[in-house]
């Protein structure tokens, strides 16, 4: 499969002048002319383009990118990032196929930990960047079914702490929640995981069905002040008496309101678990 020029500078961001120019001061990129006489580029091309783009903006010269691309093919890189160049090759023509073949090579070579936390997890952080929805579709699903696969495989103690895990209404990014839960039941916790778009109705409901010890919250879709204080009080409210901690880029940004509901703020499964602890020895000594 090949792309045109123009399709190329939308998702790299690399204007098609850039791209032009670039072939003519630097013989890179090396493009195909199709039947009409359009440059055409490979999977590799492209692939290449978006190394150069991504070394720039890192700071380094057009020259010097580029040369430090020519210099180091794809299949010379560590092994991780030729796993992580190959999925975005693949993701780019959107080749859903390779990019889920990509996926489980890596999960066949790497231990379950490692592999969401230094795969998964940055791909689909960086996803939002790279690709336009289309691809960015196609390549968050594939990582949620690996994530979502690996949570349900997993086993818990039967004597573990409950959790309920949700993302709030109209958020929809349930990666980080599915990575948190997998974390978690490796650490015995039982899992009960209800996922994107979560009211705070259907909060109170699975509340009150398996008694939690925690609720946690992913917010990762961007909310004013005053919307997430209503959203993250109805939360709170519905979960009672469990405690609520909340994590995610769309949390961090008013930790102050956050706060002021009752709930509490956690960058890392680390912190959650430390949270959950220091409230349980509190209610202990009351």
């Amino acid at each position: 499969m090949t792309l045109r020029i123009r399709t190329i500078a939308r998702l790299t961001g690399i204007r098609e002048a850039t791209l032009r120019a670039w072939e003519r001061r630097y013989g890179f990129p090396r493009p195909h002319r199709n039947e009409s006489n359009y440059r055409v580029y490979t999977r590799d091309e492209v692939e290449n383009i978006r190394r150069v783009a991504k070394l720039i903006e890192e700071g380094l010269a057009v020259s010097e990118a580029i040369a430090q691309v020519q210099s180091t093919p794809v299949g010379e890189l560590p092994v991780r990032e030729q796993l992580e160049e190959r999925f975005w090759s693949a993701v780019m023509v959107l080749d859903g196929d390779e990019a889920d073949r990509v996926l489980g090579e890596a999960q066949a070579s790497m231990e379950v930990e490692p592999y969401v936390d230094t795969l998964l997890m940055p791909l689909l952080r960086e996803m939002g960047q790279r690709l336009d929805i289309a691809r960015e579709h196609l390549a968050s699903a594939l990582i949620r079914q690996r994530l979502r696969a690996l949570l349900l495989a997993g086993d818990s103690r039967p004597d573990g702490p409950r959790v309920v895990l949700a993302c709030p209404e109209r958020d929809t990014h349930e990666g980080g929640l599915l990575a948190l839960g997998l974390h978690l039941k490796r650490k015995g916790w039982r899992v009960t995981l209800l996922g994107a778009d979560t009211p705070a109705e259907a909060l109170h409901a699975a509340c009150q069905q398996v008694r939690p010890e925690l609720v946690a919250l992913s917010c990762v879709r961007k909310r004013e002040a005053e919307e997430l204080r209503q959203v993250l009080q109805a939360a709170v409210e519905a979960c009672a008496p469990a405690l609520v901690v909340v994590g995610g880029p769309g949390a961090r940004e008013h930790l102050k309101t956050l706060f002021s509901v009752g709930a509490q703020y956690a960058e890392t499964t680390e912190e959650l678990v430390a949270l959950w602890q220091q409230a349980r020895g509190a209610l202990n000594r009351t």
